[in-house]
């Protein structure tokens, strides 16, 4: 399948997650919530994306920093899994993923008799991040290419593309359905299987093997 030439190539880039604590803290529900208000976006963004890229030791059942805090240090199972189950994909911007969990956190506050805190040495630190790209000079030209180059690139590199895409573009698409759709409806169906890929509920390394498992089907008609 040719692609259009007038359509610039693809340029892999690799990225590491630099977290910055904000001095902001948080011992119970009504600091979280208030913090929460105050801090900066990518401050949300870390603390829901940010965990892909980076070791964990946490309870994998919760999947984002909220969640997690909530569960193991005010040990209100209930509460964080509701916190768990957000996904923030779906929300068209970081400002509405962070007005859900205000609204889960308020709701958890007026029913609550009694407030729960977090011990001293187990406060929730507002972390704030910078994503520093580095240029893997490598370039695609058209999306055939990518099937051989997708289960070779880093983990960084899926981050970027595939996490990072979403709050870059204005259509709110990652880079690669992003880049696809300039050549044209003949890869409508690509479009679509990359679209089927939840970004959030599984490690990297399983949406690598998901994004090479699209491309390899719908170029070479392999199941995976």
């Amino acid at each position: 399948m040719n692609g259009d030439v007038s359509v610039p190539p693809f340029a892999v880039k690799d990225c590491a997650l630099i977290a910055i604590a904000t001095g902001k803290r948080a011992q119970n529900l009504q600091e979280l919530t208030d913090r929460l208000r105050e801090v900066e976006a990518n401050s949300v963004f870390y603390h829901f994306w940010g965990g892909l890229l980076r070791p964990r030791f946490d309870n994998p059942e919760y999947h984002n920093d909220f969640a997690v805090w909530v569960a193991e240090s005010l040990h209100n199972k209930a509460l964080a899994e509701k916190l768990a189950v957000i996904d923030p994909s779906s929300f068209q911007t970081i400002e509405e993923l962070r007005n859900e969990v205000i609204e889960i956190l308020e709701e958890e506050l007026d029913g609550a008799e009694y407030p729960s805190w977090a011990k001293k040495d187990s406060l929730f630190d507002f972390i704030r991040c910078r994503l520093v790209i580095f240029d893997t000079k490598v370039v695609v030209p058209v999306p055939e290419d990518l099937v051989p180059r997708l289960p070779n690139l880093s983990l960084g590199s899926i981050f970027f593309h595939f996490i990072d895409g979403r709050r870059r573009n204005k259509n709110s698409l990652d880079d690669f359905r992003n880049w696809i759709i300039s050549f044209g409806p003949s890869y409508e169906d690509l479009v679509r299987r990359i679209g089927e890929i939840c970004p959030y509920f599984a490690p990297l390394a399983k949406l690598r093997e998901q994004l090479s498992d699209a491309f390899r089907v719908y170029f070479e008609g392999e199941k995976p």
